[in-house]
């Protein structure tokens, strides 16, 4: 008998537990399995925020995919097209450019999603996104550099230009990278001594009525006093026009004048599987209970670029928590397949959601019915993502990061790692 061969796409929460479930419950022999992905580490994206931050170093909550895998194939590539019909996937290595094909029998989409603009004027040019480990790094060294243009322009416009920093989205991202800015600045404020600490301005803008609206009710106005009583500027049914030279406009003829803007107002599902003759309106592969593309054999999807709909027809939200546990589903899912055997639904309710606001404070909310705000919140976050980062050796770094954070003040080293052009014009 032939070995299947299994093709993961994707590198993220889903496509490695997807894996590695595969990996524990297939027979030798019984498949060959192939990962593809774009870079050779796993992101834990929950703590990204306080990478941007400087709280942790970038290292710290990266894993590299090779030390997770155990009988599986890894391939550092970028996903360019998928033939359904005849079963091949065209990767490009990011590197060198090289190409290649790879065939399959069972192919599983978890290629995560991208940062989407809504085509609005200005913001993929002049924005910052924060969605990867780059972002985070590229904000932390932007940021610095504004506090030291700031310390020594003369005037005074321009000076409160740099000193302005803005987010857009009101979802986890913007709401914890906030949240860790205000921390950040409080910590190296002693280094700068000729910027007040209210010359600072940091806005949280959000197109809908309240932050984190996908949440529990008493969530996002409590993590919108909070912001608040820290300093950030939070706007509500604010939805933006453009970005200039100038700043941020809204629609309402408000105009924000910041050199910084962070854009994580939406995501859009990858490029790669959008454009699929398979994909939604949306860009995402609708997959059946199983998390099978109907009518598509051997072909599987999960995570941001699916769109999986539980039984009342509603969808589950594209976060962590979920791919975490769509991954072992879709894995035994595919046993069965091979084994001739029935498949099982998916079917998932998240025991609760918990965002950090910094300063020590954060809001969990339980089983959709009770709410946990303040220290005990924040201690709750820390706890619950620390048990989850993958490794020992990384909860160990993460701990001893944090104990340092409290005893010293967060780095303010400029580390010019990427070029220039990387990061969006002030003209």
């Amino acid at each position: 008998m032939t070995a299947a061969r299994i093709a993961i796409l994707g590198g993220g929460f889903g496509g490695l537990t997807a894996t590695r479930t595969l990996e524990r419950l297939l027979h030798p022999g019984e498949a060959e399995l192939t990962l593809v992905s774009d870079e050779n580490f796993s992101v834990f994206t929950p703590m990204l925020p306080e990478v941007g931050s400087g709280n942790l170093e970038t290292r710290h909550i990266v894993t590299p995919v090779r030390a997770q895998l155990r009988r599986t194939r890894f391939i550092l590539g970028r996903v360019t097209g998928v033939d359904l019909e005849s079963r091949r996937i065209d990767v490009e290595h990011p590197l060198d450019g090289s190409r290649r094909t790879i065939e399959y029998d069972h192919v599983v989409f978890a290629l995560g999603s991208t940062t989407s603009t809504f085509g609005l004027p200005g913001v993929a040019e002049r924005t910052l996104p924060y969605k990867t480990l780059e972002d985070a790094e590229r904000l932390r060294n932007r940021t610095i550099a504004m506090l030291e243009r700031a310390a020594v322009s003369q005037d005074e416009a321009e000076r409160r230009r740099f000193l302005a920093f803005a987010f857009v989205g009101g979802g986890f991202t913007g709401v914890e990278a906030a949240g860790e800015l205000v921390d950040f600045f409080k910590s190296v404020g002693r280094y700068y001594p000729s910027i007040a600490e209210a010359e600072i301005s940091i806005s949280l803008i959000e197109a809908g009525a309240k932050l984190l609206p996908e949440l529990q009710v008493g969530m996002g106005e409590y993590s919108a006093l909070s912001l608040e009583r820290r300093g950030v500027r939070v706007l509500l049914n604010a939805p933006v026009a453009s970005v200039d030279a100038e700043g941020l406009h809204l629609k309402d003829g408000t105009t924000i004048a910041a050199a910084t803007i962070v854009w994580s107002a939406g995501v859009r599902p990858s490029p790669v599987v959008a454009a699929l003759p398979t994909a939604n309106a949306r860009g995402a592969l609708a997959v059946q209970p199983d998390l099978s593309v109907k009518g598509r054999s051997g072909v599987w999807a999960l995570g941001d670029c699916a769109s999986i709909l539980r039984a009342d027809g509603t969808a589950y939200p594209a976060t962590a928590q979920h791919a975490i546990r769509e991954g072992p589903v879709l894995a035994r899912n595919i046993v069965a397949t091979l084994r001739g055997r029935a498949t099982k639904p998916f079917a998932f309710e998240a025991i609760g959601m918990m965002a950090s606001l910094g300063g020590r404070r954060g809001v969990a909310g339980i089983r959709g019915k009770y709410l946990l705000t303040g220290f005990l919140a924040w201690v709750l976050w820390r706890t619950y993502y620390l048990a989850r980062l993958p490794g020992i050796d990384r909860r160990l770094r993460v701990t001893v990061d944090w104990t340092l954070g409290l005893l010293f003040p967060r780095d303010i080293a400029e580390l010019r790692v990427y070029a220039k052009h990387d990061l969006p014009s002030d003209n």
